[in-house]
């Protein structure tokens, strides 16, 4: 099973040699994505990432209800 979360873009480094990449929140984590697949995303965007990947722009109502719901599940304890 693969699992895609979805992210908010802070900053854009497009400086690097060989891909952009961004620095993406995820509910207070902060980490570094690539952002090949999604050239057009700009800050402020919600990304849909996976391994490292953003994937995919989604809307912000959606990805602040995935967000909702994943933290609700971790809390809860489903699986």
């Amino acid at each position: 099973m693969c699992l895609a979360v979805p992210g908010k873009i802070l900053s854009i480094d497009d400086n690097a040699l060989y891909s952009k990449d961004a620095r993406v929140d995820f509910g207070g984590t902060f980490k570094k994505v690539n952002l090949s697949f999604v050239p057009e995303a700009v800050c402020g965007d919600y990304v849909l990432v996976h391994a490292g990947m953003a994937i995919s722009i989604i809307d912000e109502n959606e990805a602040l209800e995935t967000i909702k719901l994943l933290k609700e599940t971790i809390e809860n304890e489903i699986y």
